[in-house]
């Protein structure tokens, strides 16, 4: 075999394992758009160039992919509701530069810090409230309300199906199909879609071929600020976790090298890209973590590759328009697992933590986070509001720092 034969071999292979991690993680990046109203062309493009960044960031040493964090999904889709989407994006970017903020102070301090400022006790609560604050809205699209063509009847079967076919493949799938659940769920409902009469086509044929992703610039706005930075709390220690799930596939260290620091930083520079563009907040995806390990495809270079692939899918306008013609219900079927298990998530969270909840300290952070986060709280008024996820956090790190500590968990 010549030099050359074999560099070409070299580089399908490239070619063929890139294109595989982004068909991996495709789904999962393009649901979050669809579910919060933002143009997945866009996503596809700030997904790109968000590992684009992360890569330059940490030397290309970790073979990760960046995509649309689930965590923000329902505070997306609250704050676009309150601020407009805009605004919802200078929050976003804001949130990307508590990353920048906290990937400094780790440089600086370590980690100690932020786990005493960010104990199981508060971050497990707050992520089952990110799940569940907005759990109606999936079932309001799971059966149809907010399908104006779509009945009680179809919507229902159509995200029934959705969901049994996703839950079937992530229980019971084997090799590739079992890091594809959300899009062998999507391929049904819409399949179904098309035989029940219920996708209209029409933005398909009107979109042209070739054209400029829908970028959207953000605003800034207090409220919106407000409302979006102390979400960033969960998916910055759920990053720590997927550095030492990557790193054990891999058998390297990387909060050692390239260090926490580096790729928290990627993963906020990425995120306040994403937002600069009007795209959803980045984060590493644990379903490329999941094929790595599959296809023992260590070489970061082929995240780079499916990166490339990315920007490029997100100039076929085509493809943007045919996303949008996925039906409410077939993606409504799909959140109502996504938003419980980012629920059971936090739920983890403290399980695993070990602290007894009966504690009276435990109880009071516990109790008032879940209630203040998905009973609707709000403090304040007009710019300088405090409510959802954003009001649950703050009341849960000023009480963790105020009560004494219980003598179950000394």
């Amino acid at each position: 075999m010549t030099d050359t034969t074999a560099q070409a071999d070299s580089w399908l292979k490239m070619l063929l394992t890139g294109t595989q991690m982004l068909f991996v993680a495709f789904g999962a990046l393009v649901l979050v758009p669809l579910l919060t109203g933002l143009d997945p062309s866009v996503a596809l493009f700030t997904a790109g160039a968000g590992t684009l960044v992360f890569h330059a960031v940490t030397k290309q040493s970790v073979p990760v992919f960046l995509a649309s964090s689930f965590a923000f999904i329902a505070p997306i889709q609250g704050s676009i509701a309150n601020f407009g989407i805009p605004a919802t994006l200078g929050g976003l970017m804001a949130a990307g530069l508590v990353y920048v903020v906290i990937s400094q102070a780790v440089r600086l301090k370590g980690t100690v810090w932020l786990h005493r400022l960010l104990p199981a006790v508060v971050v497990g609560p707050v992520i089952m409230v990110i799940g569940l604050a907005l759990a109606p809205v999936a079932v309001d699209m799971a059966t149809g309300e907010t399908s104006d063509n779509i009945g009680y009847a179809k919507a229902i079967v159509l995200s029934m199906a959705s969901l049994l076919v996703t839950l079937v493949l992530a229980v019971f799938g084997r090799g590739l199909l079992r890091l594809v659940p959300i899009m062998g769920g999507i391929v049904t409902g819409y399949v179904l879609a098309l035989i029940m009469g219920v996708v209209d086509f029409s933005p398909v044929v009107e979109a042209s071929w070739i054209a400029l992703p829908g970028f959207t610039a953000p605003e800034f706005h207090w409220a919106a600020i407000l409302f979006m930075i102390p979400v960033a709390i969960a998916p910055a220690v759920e990053h720590i976790g997927d550095m030492v799930a990557i790193g054990s596939v891999t058998r390297n260290n990387y909060l050692e090298k390239p260090g926490l620091h580096r790729t928290l930083l990627g993963d906020g520079l990425a995120t306040t890209l994403a937002a600069l563009f009007g795209g959803p907040p980045n984060t590493t995806y644990s379903e490329v973590t999941g094929a790595v390990t599959l296809t023992r495809a260590f070489n970061p270079m082929y995240m780079v590759v499916a990166a490339v692939i990315a920007i490029l899918l997100a100039f076929i306008a085509k493809l943007g328009a045919l996303l949008q013609t996925i039906p409410g219900p077939v993606m409504g079927g799909i959140m109502t697992l996504l938003f419980g298990s980012i629920a059971v998530v936090g739920m983890n969270t403290l399980v695993r933590a070990g602290h007894s909840l009966t504690a009276p300290r435990n109880l009071v952070v516990v109790s008032l986070i879940l209630v203040f986060g998905i009973g609707g709280m709000q403090f304040g008024s007009g710019q300088f509001t405090l409510q959802g996820v954003s009001l649950a956090a703050l009341v849960g790190i000023v009480l963790n720092w105020v009560l004494p500590g219980a003598s179950e968990d000394a």
